[in-house]
């Protein structure tokens, strides 16, 4: 199983710091023969920084690159966008269920409970930065 995640991509701004790479993020069914004719699939352009710019002082704008980052480090991505989340959600919305019996006032508390952990993830996003970093190849 390859343990990388690759994007293609077209370098679109190169600073001391940080190289800009547009990609094209599309969706599974995307390479299918009829997508066009479907609505269900989809492509967009994202703009990637990489931030790891030793030794690739010779990439210019408008340079084809490849940018890599571990399925790892995709993994934890999505645990901290979704997982996390997702059970902050659920944990909360039955606890207060069961102590108030009120299901609208459970619901509206568990989605205001996701308010403090992504202000903490919004606290700490220059870690995450450099946490979760792609690699030109």
């Amino acid at each position: 199983m390859n343990d990388k995640i690759r994007h293609a991509g077209i370098v679109d701004d190169v600073t001391d710091d940080c190289i800009k790479v547009r990609i094209m993020q599309t969706s599974a069914c995307s390479a299918c023969k009829v997508a066009s004719y479907c609505s269900a699939s989809e492509q967009k352009e994202k703009i990637i920084d990489v931030y790891q710019t030793s030794g690739h002082g010779n990439v210019k704008v408008g340079d084809n690159v490849v940018v890599v980052s571990s399925m790892q480090t995709g993994m934890k991505a999505v645990t901290l966008g979704f997982a996390i989340p997702f059970m902050i959600l659920v944990i909360t919305l039955i606890a207060v269920l069961n102590l108030t019996h009120n299901e609208g006032f459970a619901a509206l508390f568990s989605i205001f409970m996701l308010v403090p952990y992504y202000l903490f993830i919004w606290s700490i996003r220059t870690k995450l930065k450099k946490k979760f970093s792609f690699v030109l190849e």
